[in-house]
């Protein structure tokens, strides 16, 4: 395993330590709202230390870009930390949550960790060698198109300004698929596309440390994630569109007539 990625791997299973053993007394975290529904405990803020010490340790003159902590200004290397992607399922115990730890250099994704405590998942991707769950190799799924397909989704909850425009593409998308599933954790969400657990992926207003390390492994399995109007701007945009590359192409085609001109990039 790369040295850099090994360092990953052994933040993430930290903080997912720090994680798991909270689960007992949920009832007694300290958290604080952010904005609406935008919640913080001190279980994002400890797993989150931890991650930061052992990357800092390792690579001090590294930048950060982590969601509590914010930027950490460094060299062109830059880790996109989110300590605990499904906070809100978290803290209801809702058993869909993950640690995301993605690394870039510039512009380009080089590796990338989603570690699911509880079942012990450890989904890993380094660019050009491919993505792993634990030591099984990945592949996205060869779906055709929408008819039959498995996909997943999130709602803008956060913002609630897009909304109409999300059921627009709710609907169209629906019909024709198998179903559509809202988990609560976008990291969850694309690591499943990247293992074939879900076909195709679309969601408005993320934030990078949301999509990164969920990006690379679906590349790295063999599909694609772009912006809404099928640029690679998504991790800017906050807007993914995510898939085998017939899937990804078949949503892209279905929403963006309903995209308001904002949206489509």
């Amino acid at each position: 395993m790369n040295p850099m990625l090994n360092t990953a791997v052994k933040a993430a299973r930290r903080a997912g330590s720090v994680i798991l053993r909270s689960m007992d007394r949920l009832d007694t975290l300290s958290i604080q709202s952010k904005g609406k529904n935008d919640f913080v405990s001190e279980v994002d803020r400890k797993a989150e230390a931890e991650i930061i010490n052992i990357l800092r340790y390792a690579y001090p003159d590294h930048s950060i870009l982590a969601e509590e902590n914010g930027s950490i200004e460094g060299n062109e290397y830059r880790w996109i930390i989110d300590p605990l992607d499904g906070t809100t399922n978290y803290l209801y115990g809702f058993p869909v949550f993950a640690v995301s730890i993605a690394l870039a250099f510039g512009d380009d994704l080089l590796h990338a960790v989603i570690y699911d405590p509880l079942r012990d998942e450890l989904f890993t991707a380094s660019k050009g060698s491919g993505a792993m769950l634990n030591n099984r190799r990945l592949r996205t799924t060869s779906r055709k198109g929408l008819t039959g397909a498995l996909l997943g989704t999130g709602f803008p909850f956060k913002d609630q300004k897009h909304l109409e425009v999300y059921l627009e593409t709710f609907k169209a998308l629906f019909p024709d698929s198998a179903g559509i599933r809202r988990a609560g954790s976008a990291a969850i969400d694309l690591a499943y596309v990247a293992a074939g657990r879900l076909d195709g992926f679309w969601e408005i207003g993320l934030k990078p440390w949301d999509m990164a390390a969920g990006a690379l492994l679906i590349s790295e399995a063999g599909g694609v994630c772009t912006d809404f109007s099928g640029g690679g701007d998504f991790l800017q945009s906050g807007n993914i569109i995510a898939g085998g590359f017939e899937v990804q192409g078949a949503i892209q085609r279905t929403i963006s007539p309903l995209l308001s001109a904002e949206l489509k990039r």
